[in-house]
């Protein structure tokens, strides 16, 4: 967590105690890769595969608050379990439905995103959270506007006020 902005001017869950701020981070990384799982083939079948883009930056959005809330550990949490999440996801279906599908067979002409989302989606997920981990630490601090500092918290209305 950050030290540099107030404690009543941060998130919600940056002021919850550590273990709980992981258990969030946890949380949050099952959540995104079920949200994830069902919007990651829409536009698929018209080889416009917007879902998947969608359902990537909701991760990394997602990566990039685990990694701002709790550090390094957040996002590894983070990471595990929706890797976790997602590869169960991936191979629990009953009687031939599954909610990845990847690859199909016969003759019939099928959209190469319509084919190829679910490995994308799979690896994506990891990628993204990997950018997350490599970027450097001043891009996860949380610090008040200078407006705020500036006025004491009050903000630009009660200037444009005076």
């Amino acid at each position: 967590m950050n030290a540099s902005a107030p404690a009543d001017e941060l998130p919600w869950s940056h002021r919850l105690t550590p273990a709980v701020r992981l258990l969030v981070c946890l949380l949050a990384g099952m959540g995104v890769a079920l949200i994830g799982t069902f919007a990651h083939r829409m536009g698929a079948s018209r080889n416009l595969p917007y879902g998947w883009v969608l359902a990537l930056v909701i991760v990394g959005l997602s990566a990039w608050c685990a990694r701002s809330r709790s550090g390094v550990i957040g996002l590894g949490l983070h990471l595990i379990s929706s890797s976790a999440a997602l590869w169960l996801l991936a191979i629990s279906g009953r009687g031939g439905e599954v909610l990845i599908p990847i690859g199909f067979g016969g003759s019939a002409p099928i959209p190469y995103w319509s084919q190829h989302v679910g490995y994308f989606w799979l690896f994506g997920l990891v990628v993204v959270q990997l950018l997350v981990l490599v970027l450097p630490s001043r891009c996860f601090n949380m610090t008040p506007s200078t407006q705020a500092a500036a006025t004491g918290g009050e903000g630009a209305e009660q200037g444009e006020r005076q």
